[in-house]
């Protein structure tokens, strides 16, 4: 088997013997012209008029982008969007391209400029960063209606007369998809915001989870932000295991991400009837395996079809290591008092410490089954802290789970959080 890891591939030799279920997304085409495809999807939105048309007669605009963390190809979308609005009449010093990280770290230079994919971009338009700590670059619209969750918001964004945001439409373990009403929050909210959305009572409740929308508190609050945010358009794209445009869609925010599940969902989600003691797995290579804190989300996502008590095996890079380090505090707080100390710590606070949300959801697997990681990005210090075990033989560590399970079958799924198998 050949896993995606870094920029690369990874070998692992499974025993001969092995009897191998490989679960990959079911094929979706790739577009044969990208770029007509987004033309066209400028041209004929979902909901909306077209992007020249909602461009006439307003003077600023800001377009929302996703971080270095989603592989969106912003290089095919970014300049003829700009150029529609420029010759719509908004003038290129109107323009702010906001890279929504989150409480994310900022993404500068040379890494900025992979992000944007588009040297004319970065010439001609202003592009920026979003700094959820900056208390003085947000604007308060009020709380949410149901459940009080404070809307503090990107002055970029909300200042703005046209408001776009894109990104990529793909399996989220806990606000059910990305993309969309995503990319506003928590993509450009204040911390206090994604503090609140990532606390205990959210993380916790048993409908934050994979591809699910359907009273999901996470989906929900965001919807309800969009709403009080106002008028919002995004463009949301769909991308192959190879990494190749294979939707496109561009509309009102809620609408046109709603149409970018509806094609995606059956290719994502694939059912395979059984579960397996030993399951192998990546965090789907560059750029989400570029930190551990990331490579949480492919612990998660196939634990559906993993026996309670099995081995799920992991494979990532982790060239920056661990991750922030506020993420590096959660998991010396895991490490030291234990995983039913640290989760009743989480449930005792209205607002969760940043990043400690990923370690809460690594314990969704941890809880369940043995979690065994190859790695060769992490320092020794880095490898203590993961609250997993290491290996350093993949095709090894298969062989052992097979002899501890008296099973020599296998589930394999390359491709990590982006495919989400079920029985």
């Amino acid at each position: 088997m050949r896993l995606p890891y870094g920029r690369g591939r990874l070998e692992v030799a499974l025993p001969p013997d092995a009897e191998v279920t490989v679960v990959r997304q079911r094929p979706l085409p790739a577009l044969d012209d990208p770029s007509a495809a987004i033309a066209d999807a400028l041209a004929h939105p979902v909901d909306a008029a077209p992007l020249a048309e909602l461009a006439r007669g307003r003077s600023s605009a800001c377009i929302v982008i996703c971080d270095i963390t989603r592989p969106v190809p912003n290089g095919l979308f970014l300049r003829p969007m700009i150029s529609t609005l420029i010759e719509a009449g908004i003038p290129a010093t109107g323009i702010t391209v906001l890279v929504a990280t989150g409480l994310h770290r900022p993404n500068l230079g040379d890494e900025l400029a992979e992000l944007v994919g588009d040297p004319w971009v970065l010439e001609h338009v202003r592009v920026v960063n979003h700094d959820a700590r900056d208390d003085d670059r947000h604007v308060s619209l009020g709380r949410t209606p149901t459940r009080g969750t404070p809307v503090v918001l990107d002055r970029a964004l909300v200042e703005a007369e046209l408001r776009i945001v894109t990104g990529l439409v793909e399996p989220h373990f806990m606000a059910g998809w990305s993309g969309g009403r995503k990319v506003v929050a928590p993509g450009c909210a204040h911390h206090t915001v994604i503090r609140t959305f990532h606390s205990a009572r959210f993380m916790g409740d048993p409908q934050a989870r994979e591809c699910n929308l359907e009273g999901n508190p996470l989906h929900e609050e965001q919807l309800q932000i969009v709403r009080m945010l106002g008028e919002v358009y995004a463009l949301n794209t769909v991308i192959d295991e190879d990494r190749a445009l294979v939707d496109v869609t561009f509309g009102e925010v809620v609408a046109s991400h709603a149409a970018s599940v509806a094609h995606v969902r059956t290719a994502i989600q694939v059912p395979v009837g059984r579960r397996f003691a030993t399951v192998l797995t990546s965090a789907a290579g560059y750029p989400l395996d570029k930190t551990y804190y990331q490579t949480v989300k492919a612990m998660v996502t196939p634990l559906d079809i993993l026996e309670p008590g099995g081995t799920l095996l992991v494979a990532s890079e982790c060239s920056e290591g661990l991750g922030s380090p506020e993420y590096r505090d959660a998991q010396t707080r895991l490490v030291g008092v234990g995983p039913e100390d640290f989760l009743a710590s989480l449930w005792r606070k209205e607002l969760a410490d940043v990043d400690e949300w990923q370690t809460q959801m690594q314990l969704k697997s941890t809880g369940r089954a043995r979690v065994r990681l190859f790695t060769d990005g992490l320092a020794a210090g880095d490898r203590a802290l993961t609250g997993v075990e290491l290996v350093d033989d993949l095709a090894a560590a298969v062989e052992q789970s097979m002899i501890d399970s008296g099973s020599r079958e296998i589930a394999v799924v390359p491709d990590g959080p982006y495919v989400i198998p079920v029985v």
